[in-house]
Formats: C-alpha cells, structure tokens, sequence
C-alpha cells in the first residue's frame, strides 16, 4: 500500500506518494489517501497551490501490482469500483480550485500517467520516463488517458504513446507540449518552488473561476467559449469582492487582502 503524506511549507500543499518500494503504486488505501489531502486543502485557506510528487525511483507506476490480482479476479465487483473512484478522484483534482504541480521524479506510467494528466502544470526531471503502456499490458486505459491526453498532445502524439507504447524523457515532455519544464533532478524541487512562487499571492476565487474557464475551452466551439467567459466574468464581479480589492491595492501600493484570505 503506498503512503500519502502531506506537508505544508507557506501556501504550498505537497502531496507526496511515498512508499518507493512499490514504486509508489495506486490502491484503494491510496485513493483514501490523496481524497483526504484534497479535503485537507480545501480547509486550508491559506494555501495558494498544490505539488504532487514521488519518492525514489518513481512518481507513479499505476496501479499495485497486488491488486491488479485483485481486480482481474473479479472485474465486476472490484476492478470497476476501483476505476470509477479514480476517475472521480482526477476530476476532482483536475476541477480543484488551487493549481497543483506534478513534479515527475521518475518512471511514470499508466495509471500514474493519467495523475500527470489531471495535473494543471507539469515540471520533470532530466531522467524522468513517462508513458501509457496500457496496450503494452493488454489493457484500455480506463482513468483518463484516452481523452486527456488528445486533448493536452494533439492526435498523432496521442497515439504514438497510447498505441505505439513511445516513451518520453523529461526534455522530450516539454517538447511535446507535457510538461512546462525540465531540469536535472537535484534541481526539481527548487524548479517546482519557482513555480509555485509566482502562483503564491493569488486570488483563490480568481484561480478557480480562470481553472474553469481553461477546462472548459477544449470541449467547446468559440462561441460557447466566449458566452461562458462572459457568465462567468458577470457572475464573480457579483459574488467576489476581489477585483475591486485588487484595484485598491495597486493604486494605494499595497499588497492585497483577498476575499476568504
């Protein structure tokens, strides 16, 4: 069973998967784990971002290989439960009014591919290797992988990693448009706090409403688009006192005090 711990350092949630001997694999027990850091964060007024990361050798080879018995043995009654809460758990964590960071430490694959996806920005290692490979195994991704990742790659980068089982180091996911950016691993966690620096000081509901914006525009023509940005600039001037005090703020030299801070 991995271990989910947390830790907070300033406005930053660090959510890390740490058991490296199972290479940081997902389970039940692990899915309680993260839903419970969520929980954490949403009480937490103080935190402006989350980072998701590994231990050791991994971030996330997908699901335990245990429980992968498991769930072939009984399909019906415990692999199709388990994917319906992973599913539940990405869309929250990709709905999720605070931005979160996946910090790609090492091999990420299937399942932990699909956590990546559901990651609003993505920072990786030098020797970070990430790819689907549930073809490789026989499997349909059955957690996100077949829908998000067209949606973050393209089409024929898509299919190159859910059907040609490519591989990508850390350079080439920023390359391909996956990850922001790639340093050597003894330099992630300082790349990870530039990051998460310029993301600190941020309005909470203003994050959350632009998060909802950006998710929706794949899914949706223009004109759609723009209506929705519309009803939604509308509805945060009426139930969020943020831009006035953002106004205020500037012009008296200060730094501002959001709403719910």
């Amino acid at each position: 069973m991995t271990r989910v711990d947390t830790k907070v350092t300033g406005s930053v949630m660090t959510i890390t998967l740490n058991s490296p001997e199972q290479m940081n694999s997902l389970s039940p027990e692990t899915l309680d784990g993260l839903n419970a850091a969520l929980d954490a964060a949403e009480r937490d007024d103080s935190l402006s971002s989350l980072v998701i990361t590994g231990t050791g050798r991994a971030f996330c080879v997908g699901m335990d290989i245990g429980f992968l018995g498991d769930c072939f043995a009984d399909p019906s009654g415990v692999f199709l439960p388990f994917i319906r809460r992973l599913h539940a758990f990405l869309d929250r964590l990709e709905a999720f009014p605070l931005p979160s960071v996946a910090a790609i430490n090492g091999l990420t694959r299937a399942g932990g591919f699909e956590l990546l996806l559901a990651c609003d920005f993505v920072i990786a290692a030098y020797d970070a290797k990430v790819g689907d490979t549930h073809s490789d195994f026989g499997v349909v991704p059955g957690a996100g992988a077949s829908q998000r990742a067209p949606r973050k790659l393209g089409d024929q980068r898509a299919r190159a990693l859910l059907l040609a089982g490519q591989w990508l180091t850390g350079p080439e996911m920023v390359d391909w448009g996956l990850a922001l950016s790639s340093v050597p691993a003894a330099e992630l966690a300082d790349e990870v706090t530039r990051l998460t620096d310029r993301l600190g000081d941020r309005s909470r509901a203003v994050t959350a409403f632009i998060k909802q914006l950006i998710n929706a525009a794949p899914d949706v023509t223009l004109e759609d688009g723009l209506r929705l940005e519309r009803e939604l600039f509308t509805r945060f001037h009426e139930e969020v006192a943020d831009a006035d005090e953002g106004y205020r703020a500037y012009v008296e030299k200060r730094r501002p005090v959001w709403n719910g801070r």
